[in-house]
């Protein structure tokens, strides 16, 4: 059995003391330390998710922003491109129009060339007439 004499109450005060000392000198400033570290983790954590938060907020404004920036190109680009049929229909029509007036031109000149040729014909035909029957007659 277990004897419980004066030895054993001086090892127990002395083992009260000793964790005493070491939780003063020892385990003390440990736990303060793990404190801090814990502290410190947590308010980096706080920060790196503060920054994670901002960056996943500018990057969906980036995006949006990207996206309303092709929106609106396309939008350009339509606009532009209607702008482009247009003057182009515009372009083809004073085209057709000058050739048309072109065409009208050189019509009326090779009437009047025409016209003025068959009346030098007409002035000659008598002339040309008689010369092509006086070969047909012999008479030449």
């Amino acid at each position: 059995m277990i004897d419980l004499d004066f030895s054993f109450f001086v090892q127990f005060v002395n083992f009260i003391i000793t964790l005493l000392v070491l939780n003063i000198l020892l385990f003390g400033p440990i736990r303060t330390i793990i404190k801090k570290r814990g502290e410190l983790m947590a308010e980096k954590l706080g920060k790196v998710e503060q920054f994670t938060t901002q960056a996943d907020a500018k990057l969906r404004d980036y995006q949006a922003a990207l996206a309303d920036a092709r929106k609106d190109g396309v939008e350009i680009r339509h606009g532009l491109k209607a702008e482009g049929v247009k003057e182009e229909q515009g372009i083809l029509s004073a085209a057709g129009q000058e050739a048309a007036a072109s065409l009208k031109a050189a019509r009326a000149d090779i009437s009047g060339q025409a016209q003025s040729a068959l009346g030098e014909l007409k002035k000659d035909v008598e002339k040309y007439a008689l010369k092509a029957t006086d070969k047909i007659l012999g008479k030449a």
